[in-house]
């Protein structure tokens, strides 16, 4: 018995030895967009510039609590004169707020994503160069487009492989040599073809589609998707209709669609409207001696209301960061109400219509090397500080600087402090300059 147990023993951990598993956490966004009130919000008029980091202050630990944000940026970077619908262009400091925030990727085709024709397009590409933020989508030229189009993005060992595509321009065209990528099967096939040959270990599309305002996905969504999926992708996130669809996961195939997330931040107030869903995807990866396999491990939603308060100021609220605490956050009757009716209607689709997705309800957890020897109060917080670029009222952390603009520390872990200050020394970088 005991020789039993001993080469049982032996036999497991010489099976542990030869196999690697690593994870790589994802989170995608639904519509970033600037409404002419959201652009005024952000102003300051003592210091005549604006400031995004209030708006995302309560979201900021999500996205900074995974390996990869990717989110659809439904908008110009065209510069003044700044302005919302119908032909958007958003002052340049909402890219110091989404990197600051800890956004990765975004992608760029969109019905919106040449409102002001060619410089538009151009501008919003040069500024996102700059950010050092991956974008694909849009492209200046062929050249441009071959380079970044599939976009290879590579993290902790993993190989992802990211294609996006829109259903138009609003009927604006596309001025020569700028090209965007459309919902065409014929050139997706291809596309796909191309990603399989980059070696990845996950291929994800992100479509532009479907119709406005409308809760269910079309059969035109539908049939988009089986055919990205017969050709290969694992991933297809899905934008544009500004409310949410319903998402699914095909576990026994390795396959998960979100038809529609819904605007991450938006102007919008209607019901329906005024939030949207963040997915929350893992991949695992198992290396053997002979094969290496990734998968998706596990899928799920986290709901994220936009209010906007008494005094016209717009936040980007986590459900958890809410729940149960509302009267801490939110003012007014209406805010209760509209908040109240976002969530149930959410709640009521995703549950009747999702694939094996649920909701998490839960706030990031929390980690921190505490590697010095310290227990007083004021040594843990700058531990705290440190460690993440969140600090309390009137702190104000060492700064790091990236190329023409400012940037605070880069965060190891994610913390809610009770904090609102944001700091006011951030500057836009101008445009890299193309050769």
């Amino acid at each position: 018995m005991k020789k039993s147990v001993l080469l049982l023993l032996l036999f497991t951990c010489g099976v542990a030895k030869s196999q690697d598993t690593t994870r790589l956490s994802l989170l995608f966004l639904g519509d970033i967009m600037q409404h002419d009130s959201q652009i005024a919000d952000a102003y300051d008029p003592v210091n005549k510039r604006f400031d995004y980091k209030p708006c995302f202050q309560y979201v900021k630990p999500f996205t900074e609590s995974v390996d990869l944000a990717i989110g659809n940026l439904e908008l110009t970077l065209a510069g003044p004169p700044h302005k919302g619908y119908p032909q958007f262009s958003a002052p340049d400091e909402l890219l110091v707020a989404l990197k600051d925030m800890g956004m990765d990727v975004l992608v760029t085709a969109n019905n919106h994503c040449v409102d002001r024709g060619r410089r538009g397009l151009e501008r919003t590409i040069e500024m996102l160069d700059s950010f050092d933020i991956l974008h694909t989508g849009t492209f200046a030229d062929e050249v441009e487009q071959l380079n970044l189009s599939p976009l290879l993005v590579e993290k902790n060992g993993f190989r992802l492989v990211l294609l996006n595509y829109t259903y138009g321009t609003n009927g604006l065209p596309v001025y020569k040599p700028n090209i965007v990528n459309m919902i065409d099967t014929a050139q997706i096939r291809s596309d796909l073809i191309r990603a399989k040959g980059m070696n990845p270990d996950a291929v994800i599309v992100f479509t532009h589609w479907g119709s406005e305002y409308q809760s269910l996905p079309s059969a035109w969504q539908k049939e988009v998707t089986r055919i990205c999926f017969k050709h290969g992708a694992q991933l297809i996130i899905g934008a544009h209709p500004h409310v949410i669809q319903p998402m699914e996961w095909y576990r026994e195939h390795n396959r998960l669609i979100a038809y529609s997330l819904g605007n991450f931040v938006s102007g919008q107030r209607k019901r329906y409207t005024d939030g949207g869903a963040m997915i929350r995807v893992e991949l695992e990866k198992v290396k053997t001696a002979d094969t290496v396999t990734t998968r998706i491990d596990s899928a799920a939603y986290i709901l994220q209301w936009v209010y906007r308060d008494e005094a016209k100021n717009y936040y980007v609220m986590p459900v958890p960061v809410l729940e149960g605490k509302t009267h801490q956050y939110l003012s007014g009757d209406a805010a209760f109400t509209a908040y109240s009716t976002f969530v149930e209607d959410s709640r009521a689709l995703l549950n009747k219509h999702n694939r094996d997705i649920p909701e998490i309800r839960t706030l990031p957890e929390l980690n921190f090397e505490m590697d010095q020897n310290t227990s007083d109060t004021l040594g843990v917080r700058k531990i705290i500080q440190d460690q993440s670029n969140l600090r309390q009222l009137r702190d104000s952390p060492p700064g790091n600087r990236r190329g023409t603009f400012n940037l605070p520390m880069p965060a190891k872990a994610s913390v809610v402090l009770d904090s609102s200050e944001i700091q006011k020394n951030d500057t836009v970088p101008r445009p890299k300059k193309r050769d």
